[in-house]
């Protein structure tokens, strides 16, 4: 049993998709006011480095839907491993809390957690991967669609954290994922050729053409094209990706049977306009909704029954 989620590739297609199982159940358990309340006296360390509305609302929520309890870490309490080493931060949290969940920018920050501490750690958001989020959004799928084997995912963006863990995910669950970039920005070549060692029937692939990617795409996702720490890259990467918004002429190209995700925070006006973020609100909600349905589940495996 796996006792962190950190990166996707330590889990099983099976895994994965049980996970999903859970969250969906879950989820209904808890509309119906049926969901028990299992973490009861059970504390879940959440550190930022970066802000979130959705990851810190979402994971208290969890937590307390679970009877637990969420304590919000920034910075400036903790030292991030300036003032106090990692391993000494992982290990104190790990008598103190039952679970660490970590927003930063360093990757090896979070494993570093998870290798230190006793407690499950999850990571929720660094600058190399966004697994929680592509969770989310692949429940969003297939709760839309019924399931989740052979739908296309075309992310119309940056090959960024979010779509790299689209194209784990979607390679262990069945879906085919593809980056439509600008030319140079497209997902490291190491990165892409790994993915043919993960198992599973999904499959990934690139191209800078928007409309033809689109064109048999059953979701369409989007993200900001600048990322925070990119901020003085801004100008260059919107005259790059101007031609690459999501708007009613992209849209117009694909079937109609697609629906759009954002990951959100949405810039409207730069990679999605008003236009087509309103017509596909309600997906976009959902999908928002779903990081605290399938977090809850996560941690009620990871925190709950010790493992995945």
């Amino acid at each position: 049993m796996q006792k962190n989620f950190i990166n996707l590739r330590d889990f099983t297609a099976g895994q994965l998709g049980k996970l999903l199982d859970r969250a969906i159940a879950e989820k209904t358990l808890f509309a119906q006011g049926k969901l028990p309340a299992t973490l009861q006296r059970r504390t879940l360390a959440m550190i930022f480095e970066k802000p979130s509305l959705r990851t810190r609302v979402s994971f208290e929520a969890a937590m307390t839907h679970l009877g637990g309890h969420a304590i919000y870490l920034t910075r400036e309490d903790i030292g991030l491993g300036s003032r106090e080493a990692v391993q000494d931060i992982a290990r104190v949290l790990g008598r103190l809390c039952d679970g660490i969940m970590a927003r930063t920018f360093s990757h090896r920050f979070v494993e570093d957690l998870g290798r230190y501490t006793t407690v499950p750690v999850v990571n929720a958001l660094t600058d190399y991967s966004h697994p929680c989020q592509a969770m989310a959004d692949l429940m969003t799928v297939r709760e839309h669609f019924g399931e989740l084997a052979g739908r296309k995912l075309v992310f119309v963006g940056d090959g960024n954290n979010v779509a790299r863990s689209l194209a784990e995910a979607g390679r262990m669950l069945g879906v085919h994922v593809v980056l439509a970039c600008p030319k140079g920005y497209e997902l490291e070549d190491e990165f892409v050729a790994s993915l043919e060692s993960i198992e599973g029937a999904g499959s990934f692939a690139t191209c800078n053409d928007p409309a033809g990617a689109v064109a048999d795409a059953d979701v369409i996702y989007t993200d900001t094209w600048v990322s925070m720490g990119q901020e003085a890259e801004k100008e260059k990467r919107v005259r790059d990706f101007a031609a690459f918004q999501v708007n009613p002429a992209l849209l117009a190209q694909a079937p109609a049977r697609a629906i759009v995700l954002h990951c959100l925070p949405a810039y409207r006006g730069f990679e999605i306009d008003d236009d087509a973020f309103e017509a596909h609100a309600q997906t976009i909600l959902a999908e928002a909704e779903n990081r605290l349905h399938f977090q809850r589940a996560l941690l009620n495996a990871l925190i709950g029954d010790g493992g995945i």
